[in-house]
């Protein structure tokens, strides 16, 4: 296994110095660092003398590799629009970003294998229909018309929810939550549901759809004839062998989730990394994108990477497999 985790490891930090070329790639071809840092009526000469004390003369090669030294130390520079460290805009942002797409992903995991397991064992139920209407809508429905309509409903009609804003936070020092006052949660519940409804659905669907395959298989059938409990099939058996692909999507919903939040941010006006992002492309200000690009990398490669560990724990097959390997 440890073979097979620095495997893994390896694997991410090339994908990294990919995502690093990209980022780096940013500076050189959107736009000109210089136009953001002097006014229209600067002069050439001062021009270039800004293009020197900011590395823009060196060669290719060596501005590349102090962009990923400093940003291996979580150095991106300063924000042409803010004027502040990059590093500290995102750090402000980070926890809503983070909170909101952890309630999303936990509504549509839970949600999601509860509705995908019902309507898995009870394929011709009215309620089975039911759920996979509903699910239709979910999915065929763009983000920002549900944000809209849940708003409208519940904001606007019933006026049980606010439609923007995080509420009243706490903070902590090092991170600012929303858990803690009510209005803070409630302000969660609108831009979480819209968030994840999509990936509410994708789940719902695939775990019926490993359902329905295992419930065929031969040792469901053998389990039956030792006369096994219906809750000890489904759920000792059944279930048990749905959590491989549960546990990648469920991986990729998180990372894609936070990477994406971008149109519920906007919609919801949540003072998150997506309506940041947003805003340095609306302004060309090119640390920003880079910064947010570097870090969407490593959180899918650390997400991939956990799920890699996960699946030695549900899944001894492979803990077998690799033992053969090496």
């Amino acid at each position: 296994m440890i073979a097979f985790l620095l495997r893994r490891i390896g694997q991410g930090l090339l994908v990294m110095v990919a995502v690093g070329m990209m980022a780096f790639a940013l500076f050189r071809f959107v736009g000109d660092p210089v136009n953001q840092l002097v006014g229209p009526d600067a002069s050439e000469e001062d021009r270039e003398r800004i293009r020197v004390e900011i590395g823009l003369k060196d060669p290719v090669a060596l501005q590349f590799s102090r962009y990923i030294w400093r940003a291996a130390h979580l150095d991106f520079g300063f924000s042409y629009q803010f004027k502040q460290p990059v590093t500290k805009l995102i750090a402000e942002r980070l926890p809503a970003t983070m909170e909101l797409a952890f309630v999303a992903v936990s509504i549509a995991l839970v949600l999601g294998v509860l509705l995908g397991v019902y309507t898995g064992l009870h394929r011709d139920s009215f309620l089975s229909n039911v759920f996979l209407t509903v699910s239709l809508i979910g999915i065929s429905l763009p983000t920002f018309l549900i944000g809209i309509l849940l708003i409208f409903l519940f904001a606007v009609q019933l006026k049980v929810m606010p439609s923007f804003g995080r509420g009243q936070v706490v903070d902590l020092g090092f991170w600012t939550t929303g858990f803690l006052t009510a209005s803070g949660r409630s302000a969660l519940v609108l831009p979480a549901i819209t968030l994840g409804l999509f990936q509410m659905t994708l789940t719902m669907r695939l775990v019926r759809s490993e359902m329905l395959e295992i419930m065929r298989l031969d040792f469901i059938k053998f389990a039956r004839a030792r006369g096994l409990k219906n809750r000890a099939i489904h759920f000792g058996h059944a279930f048990k062998n749905t959590l491989i692909p549960v546990i990648t999507v469920t991986g990729l919903q998180f990372g894609t989730t936070i990477a994406f939040a971008i149109i519920t941010e906007t919609v919801f006006q949540w003072p998150g990394m997506g309506n940041l992002f947003l805003r340095a492309v609306q302004t060309v200000d090119i640390p920003i994108m880079a910064c947010y690009l570097m870090m969407i990398g490593f959180l899918f490669v650390l997400i991939n990477f956990i799920v890699d560990i996960l699946y030695f724990v549900v899944d001894p097959r492979l803990r077998h497999v690799t033992k053969v390997a090496l």
